[in-house]
């Protein structure tokens, strides 16, 4: 039986997404703006960082597993600036062990994502965050 399709009962988001595997970005970015959220998209960790301070979004979406500047380079990159505070950063990764989530909460992350992206599931943790003023 298919899943049930998301509830869109709440508030819509703006939101970053950062990943370096472009067709996973764009098709993650093009759900979210589906659902009614303002998506921006980046392809790497340093203007993932640079546009999460430009834009302050509610929240980012980030892989982990980037060339260069890693997610979790990104998530402390981003905890360290004063909008930060805002933000709830949602680690978006292929990794779902234990320790990859004690290692992404570690790093700044506020919620985990195993790859690829359940939607309820990410609907569900977009709803807990805090709606727009």
């Amino acid at each position: 039986m298919p899943a049930a399709a998301p509830e869109l009962t709440y508030a819509h988001r703006s939101i970053l997404v950062i990943d370096d595997n472009k067709d996973a970005a764009d098709t993650l970015s093009a759900l979210l703006r589906m659902l009614g959220h303002d998506v921006t998209t980046v392809y790497d960790g340093v203007s993932g960082v640079r546009e999460a301070a430009r834009m302050r979004p509610h929240a980012v979406l980030c892989d982990i597993g980037m060339p260069g500047m890693s997610g979790f380079d990104v998530a402390r990159e981003i905890r360290a600036s004063d909008e930060a505070h805002a933000m709830t950063l949602i680690a978006v990764t292929g990794y779902g062990h234990p320790d990859a989530v004690r290692d992404a909460h570690a790093a700044g992350f506020d919620l985990h994502l195993v790859k690829p992206v359940d939607l309820n599931k990410l609907t569900a943790m977009l709803k807990a965050v805090p709606a727009p003023h």
